[in-house]
């Protein structure tokens, strides 16, 4: 597939808008841009391109995400589900240059960008592995099967509709280890209320689950894995 480079973003991502994000392989021109970020106060240099959640700049629900979520453990194994390009990928590496951090998309350019992206800020403790759109790993060679995550951030995509949400979420939020938690950054407006309701029945006895922020519209949802 052709790449065309460009160091200026446009104000929109042009017949792209008619894509969805989360098609595995982008039909659209794999057109870089070159975008400076700042991600939970460290200033990051990052591509983006078309077909890629949030192709022209930082989504304002990932930044509520950064600016709202505790600071992650030193160490461990951490997941962005649902990477992008990768700005909560790069943000969880910073903060923990010693964890391992996964980052996992159904789009294979969200994650040929969030390797780029990560070896361009030298974030060499982050791994990218594909997922269908049941969460179920289909390219993530090294991801052990039985892998459990101690921390797990994310801007999941509502807009797949509610059955393949649920589905995606418990393929991988049963995956937190004890003593894990969990951090889903949601419109209001797009139902996070009912989906804080949903998660703490469909996950049981072992999870709480509960809203620990609210700013610009957003709700973040905490989940937690007793330990």
């Amino acid at each position: 597939m052709q790449k065309t480079r460009s160091a200026h973003a446009g104000k929109g991502d042009g017949p792209v808008m008619a894509e969805q994000y989360f098609s595995a392989e982008p039909a659209s021109q794999d057109v870089r841009r070159t975008l400076r970020v700042t991600l939970r106060g460290r200033e990051a240099e990052v591509e983006v391109s078309n077909g890629v959640f949030c192709a022209s700049r930082l989504d304002l629900g990932t930044s509520v995400l950064l600016k709202h979520a505790p600071e992650p453990p030193e160490s461990g194994a951490f997941l962005d589900l649902g990477c992008g390009w990768g700005p909560i990928a790069l943000s969880l590496a910073f903060a923990a240059p010693e964890a391992d951090v996964w980052a996992v998309d159904v789009n294979e350019r969200a994650l040929e960008l969030t390797g780029v992206n990560a070896e361009r800020n030298g974030c060499g403790n982050v791994r990218t592995a594909r997922t269908d759109m049941d969460g179920r790993v289909v390219d993530g060679r090294q991801m052990e099967d039985d892998l459990a995550f101690d921390l797990i951030w994310s801007n999941p995509p509502i807009r797949i509709g509610k059955e393949a949400l649920h589905t995606l979420l418990m393929a991988w939020l049963p995956r937190l280890a004890p003593g894990g938690a969990a951090y889903l950054v949601v419109q209001k407006n797009l139902g996070a209320d009912s989906l804080t309701g949903w998660l703490t029945e469909a996950l049981g006895a072992g999870f709480s689950v509960g809203k620990m922020a609210s700013s610009k519209g957003f709700r973040i949802i905490e989940v937690l894995r007793e330990g």
